[in-house]
């Protein structure tokens, strides 16, 4: 067997998974910071303000990075869940059930500082605008894989049943990140590139990037983190377990 493949298949083990979690958990967690703290500089203190919108356009440094991880996040859990569907590969379960908080964590923010900032330059909170309306449908979605999944009593049925819903709702993305294209639409056309040219001065993106590389720093450490407490939770009274954290009876100490 490919050495690559069969490290995948042992990560696969629950006693496995745990000890990689925990370790590089922390790598993430330890790496994040400092890139987020450079990142909250730049925007602030060291980016001029924005010809137009002055420093309101600030708050593109938390709205921008949250809106491409709310669609990253729904991807990946979709993904997991395939996979676990497919495979039945218990810890693929887990992490697509630990990516629904926290995919609908940035889905909220973006919400909110898309709110904050069309405020400030629509003169409105709210605006049934399609990208608008398209990103508060993916909120439900991931609110509805978490209430699915916790509407069951047997995890791995539960998991499998919300897995599905995220499958399915996978084909909502494509609609927010091309909304604006299709029917046109108050929020403003797509200015910031991962590839290709940008419309936005080089030195207003710079930062962007460094908050970019931050959130998908901090999301890795929290999952890896969130998989490894719900892990440790439905393999209570396992032998491994009771050995890896001392415990007669095999429940773990949190």
């Amino acid at each position: 067997m490919n050495p690559i493949v069969r490290w995948f298949h042992q990560l696969g083990s629950p006693p496995t998974f745990d000890r990689f979690a925990a370790r590089w958990s922390r790598v993430f967690y330890a790496a994040a910071v400092p890139v987020l703290l450079i990142g909250l500089w730049q925007g602030l203190f060291v980016a001029p303000p924005e010809q137009n919108q002055h420093d309101a356009f600030r708050i593109i440094y938390i709205h921008v990075p949250s809106a491409w991880m709310s669609l990253f996040v729904f991807a990946l859990m979709a993904a997991y869940a395939a996979i676990a569907l497919i495979w039945r590969i218990k810890i693929c379960e887990i992490l697509a059930m630990a990516c629904a908080p926290m995919g609908a964590g940035f889905t909220l923010i973006t919400l909110l500082t898309g709110s904050i900032w069309g405020k400030g330059t629509w003169g409105t909170w709210w605006d049934w605008d399609p990208r608008m309306t398209s990103e508060l449908i993916l909120l439900f979605l991931y609110l509805g894989v978490i209430g699915l999944y916790h509407a069951i009593e047997d995890r791995r049925s539960a998991a499998r049943a919300a897995g599905l819903l995220a499958i399915v709702g996978v084909g909502l993305l494509p609609i927010i990140r091309y909304s604006v294209d299709w029917w046109g639409a108050l929020h403003q056309r797509q200015s910031i590139n991962v590839f290709g040219e940008n419309a936005v001065r080089p030195e207003l993106i710079a930062p962007l990037w460094w908050m970019v590389v931050a959130t998908k720093l901090w999301f890795v450490g929290s999952l890896l983190a969130k998989a490894r407490a719900d892990s440790i939770a439905r393999e209570a009274g396992k032998a491994w377990i009771g050995e890896r954290f001392g415990t007669a009876d095999g429940e773990a100490r949190r």
